[in-house]
């Protein structure tokens, strides 16, 4: 039986403070995805909305089941007759605010959603700090989604640094891993490249993350650099700089299987015991 193929898009994005216009720019993405003959689309982290100031946000955030963006790329998957991976969303989650994924299928129906596991608290060395925690709740399980192609493992953003969580999503049968992203210039530039690549190569699978890009009206500056890196760990596609725009990739389901039968990494993993040296 040949593996299946089919083109993979990403659309990278510089969301602002106005989720309508945030919107807009991610259906036209998905179109213009679509007309160059994509069959899956993923959009970046915080596809909607890129706001810091927690009153604001909770101002213009909904439950999913109000969110006018979800509606929209609902409409655009149906219309378009694509797979819309949307990146993340700011959605209400009690009194907090969850990150989370939506797979949306070619009928439009949303097939799987997750909540970002690991939240980016951090304290950079040019001052930028950052404390997801006091704003969003994080999730509590990791999940794949079938697509008509092969099993989708979705993440988000700063998951990409945690390679266990990989190998637990490519130990479940995903062979498309993902990371879409709002990564901050100073850690992408160092480290965005080497993470997209080393969580391909280790379990052996696609690597698919839509970014943000530039300066956003929020004050913050992202990376952009939209990859698509096959399980040998080759980029296939990668977005100029921090510009939105769209990429696309081919992606041979067959190369999994090969890759994975190179380096069965997956296959030789042993539990992992450590103990305190006793000493001479």
């Amino acid at each position: 039986m040949t593996a299946p193929r089919f083109v993979a898009a990403c659309v990278q994005m510089r969301s602002g403070r106005d989720p309508a216009l945030n919107r807009d720019a991610a259906v036209a993405g998905i179109r213009e995805a679509a007309e160059r003959g994509a069959h899956y689309v993923q959009t970046p982290e915080m596809t909607s909305l890129l706001e810091r100031d927690r009153p604001s946000l909770f101002q213009k955030i909904r439950a999913p089941e109000d969110d006018p963006t979800l509606g929209a790329l609902r409409d655009v998957a149906r219309e378009r007759g694509v797979v819309v991976h949307v990146g993340s969303l700011a959605v209400k989650n009690g009194d907090k605010v969850a990150n989370r994924a939506f797979v949306i299928d070619r009928e439009g129906a949303i097939t799987a959603s997750y909540d970002k596991l690991h939240l980016y608290d951090v304290d950079l060395p040019n001052g930028e700090s950052y404390r997801e925690s006091a704003t969003y709740t994080g999730g509590a399980r990791a999940v794949v989604a079938d697509l008509p192609w092969g099993r989708l493992g979705v993440a988000i953003c700063y998951d990409v640094r945690f390679p266990a969580l990989y190998r637990a999503l490519a130990e479940a049968g995903a062979e498309i891993l993902s990371a879409p992203a709002a990564f901050i210039r100073q850690t992408g530039e160092a480290h965005w490249h080497v993470l997209q690549r080393a969580r391909a190569i280790e379990t052996g699978s696609f690597m698919i993350s839509a970014a943000q890009g530039g300066r956003h009206e929020d004050g913050r500056e992202t990376y952009g650099h939209s990859l698509i890196v096959d399980p040998w760990g080759r980029v296939l596609a990668e977005a100029d700089g921090n510009e939105p725009g769209v990429i696309l990739a081919e992606i041979d389901m067959a190369l999994v299987a090969d890759a994975r039968a190179r380096i069965p990494a997956l296959r030789h993993a042993r539990p992992v015991v450590v103990v305190e040296a006793a000493g001479a």
